[in-house]
């Protein structure tokens, strides 16, 4: 079955694959962080596996790039260029270095992690703006080859640096586009034949967009300590996931 020249996607399936990135666009502005791992976890139950990684990676860079754009205004620019320099870094690391430590003990330590960050806010602010953005950039990179979907480890940082919910948002999404970016130039992601993704990826990036716009628009009717407030919710969830995933793989239960 195939729609619109998708293999194995039905018109079901399409449209519903196109409303979750809608709805984890929208998730991803108002709560700040889950929505790659959102619509990742749903695409992971219903796309063919060796197409999962680079379509939600392309879905994710035109969905963050529509959110850099309605919310340019927002970014906090100074975190860009550091950025950029460690997700080339991270990037070319990654698309060559072979990761022997078991996925288990890396979603772990990734849970561990945020909590630490999300519930310890100083940590967030270690260091120089530009050193810690640049360091950053390589690990969301690096870490992002991997396990795709690493805005939830960004998130928490991006928190402690942001002035206001709208900063947070904004700056978030450009950081991840760049991040994106990084993967595509190093996989050669458009040439890994997922040319027939191409009006799904398309539909769900435009359904993503809208979701960022509608987000924005509930950011105005949220307080700034009710967003921080979900916000840290909704990353300290993330983190016990992460590490709930692990749990099985490692044995300790």
């Amino acid at each position: 079955m195939e729609f619109l020249f998708t293999p194995e996607i039905g018109p079901l399936l399409f449209a519903g694959l196109s409303l979750a990135s809608f709805v984890s666009g929208f998730i991803g502005v108002f709560t700040g962080a889950a929505g790659g791992v959102l619509l990742l976890a749903l695409m992971a139950m219903v796309m063919p596996p060796a197409a999962l990684i680079p379509v939600h990676t392309v879905v994710m860079l035109g969905t963050g790039a529509a959110r850099t754009v309605i919310m340019w205004r927002h970014v906090m620019r100074g975190t860009l260029v550091p950025f950029i320099i460690g997700s080339v870094i991270g990037a070319a690391a990654g698309a060559k270095v072979f990761v022997a430590l078991p996925l288990a003990w890396l979603y772990a330590i990734l849970g561990v992690f945020v909590l630490l960050v999300t519930w310890m806010p100083k940590l967030g602010r270690f260091g120089a703006e530009g050193g810690r953005f640049a360091f950053l950039g390589f690990g969301t990179t690096f870490l992002g080859i991997f396990v795709s979907a690493t805005g939830t480890l960004l998130a928490p940082f991006v928190a402690s640096h942001a002035p206001n919910r709208y900063n947070h948002a904004a700056t978030l999404g450009a950081l991840m586009m760049i991040s994106h970016i990084a993967k595509i130039v190093a996989f050669g992601f458009i040439g890994f034949a997922i040319g027939s993704f191409v009006p799904l990826m398309a539909a769900m990036v435009i359904a993503g967009a809208a979701g960022n716009w509608l987000g924005e628009i509930a950011l105005d009717y949220t307080s700034e300590g009710r967003f921080r407030l979900i916000l840290q919710l909704v990353l300290t969830a993330l983190g016990l996931r992460l590490i709930w995933m692990a749990v099985p793989e490692l044995g300790w239960f």
